[in-house]
């Protein structure tokens, strides 16, 4: 099977049967393959326990550090705690067998794609708890069974709970179904020029702007202040123009307000040519803070992304993280951020 797909553990039903996703969460997750184009029978099943926690509650399977899963993170949060049979938030060693049942059916299966339905398959897979985040982008196993191309996504049993998921998970499905073709991971390469000088812009400009046939621009802010702007003349290229230094605790990058006034103009120049359509993420919040806050008159604002995701799924999310994670093949851009909280002396 090219797609192996991870639940959770037994429901009653499943209990009974001793068969994953025959129960009402069974249901709709066929239905939300369906929906995606990808046939149930196409497709192999299986959980993290096979078993059926009493009340389905995990936290009966947890307790301390002391007698846990060795090189595994918590999977419970502690919101189990009003609970008499609360002990702690750590899997059991115990249920050591049947992470090693799972391991051997994703080695003899040998998947393209694995798709971990929920928080419990991705603490399983990949040692981490944040399904939200994480959802719709490709990374590799660690834990388990190490070096699958995992695709997680919100677990049907949530989809019931909250009805607004699903839309997002069957667009999950869809980006599985491509995924599914082939089990590496293919990242697009990119070239993007930061921390550019005068000229590395003047250069920048002169050199991509002719061939360009529609140019993306970004703005991040904070506050009223534009801290970056970002220019992309096609797919594989970009351009970031710094104003703040977060090197710097959030002086200005540049080194005088001469070359900063420069480098504005610029940027002026070209977001105030009707020759070159721009193309935004949610370009009325950016158009708007160019004119009000530095009284650029953007023209040619030919596309909008945020309005034709819109237009093709209108009941899903539509924030740049989401788009990104549906139809690039991208890493989950924002965990590649440093957490490293600068001080005066760095």
């Amino acid at each position: 099977m090219s797609i192996f797909i991870i639940g959770e553990a037994w429901g009653i039903e499943e209990a009974r049967q001793r068969t994953p996703f025959v129960g009402g969460s069974g249901y709709e997750l066929t239905k939300m393959l369906s929906d995606a184009g990808i046939r149930r029978s196409d497709c192999y099943l299986t959980n993290v326990f096979n078993l059926h926690p009493p009340a389905n509650d995990l936290s009966f399977l947890c307790g301390p550090p002391d007698g846990a899963l060795p090189g595994y993170p918590k999977l419970l949060r502690g919101n189990q705690k009003d609970y008499s049979h609360y002990t702690g938030d750590y899997v059991k060693s115990l249920y050591l067998p049947e992470l090693e049942r799972l391991s051997n059916e994703l080695l003899t299966e040998d998947p393209n794609v694995v798709v971990c339905l929920g928080n419990t398959a991705l603490w399983a897979l990949l040692g981490k708890t944040a399904i939200s985040r994480l959802r719709g982008t490709t990374t590799t196993s660690t834990h388990c069974a190490a070096g699958f191309k995992l695709l997680p996504t919100y677990h049907p049993a949530a989809v019931l709970r909250q009805w607004s998921l699903r839309p997002v998970v069957v667009v999950d499905f869809q980006k599985v179904l491509r995924e599914s073709k082939a089990p590496d991971i293919i990242r697009s390469k990119r070239e993007i020029w930061i921390e550019p000088t005068l000229d590395d812009i003047n250069e920048f400009f002169e050199r991509f702007l002719p061939s360009c046939e529609i140019l993306s621009v970004d703005i991040e802010t904070l506050g009223r202040e534009i801290t970056c702007i970002g220019f992309a003349p096609n797919p594989r290229l970009a351009l970031v123009v710094p104003f703040r230094d977060p090197k710097r605790l959030g002086r200005n990058y540049w080194p005088t307000f001469d070359i900063e006034c420069k480098v504005w103009k610029i940027i002026r120049q070209v977001l105030e040519s009707p020759e070159i359509p721009k193309l935004f993420q949610n370009g009325l919040f950016d158009v708007g803070v160019l004119y009000k806050g530095y009284g650029i008159r953007v023209a040619g604002a030919k596309e909008d992304t945020m309005l034709l995701h819109y237009s093709l799924q209108p009941e899903s999310l539509k924030g740049l993280g989401f788009l990104g994670s549906i139809y690039c093949d991208e890493g989950n851009w924002k965990d590649m951020r440093p957490k490293k909280v600068l001080k005066r002396d760095d």
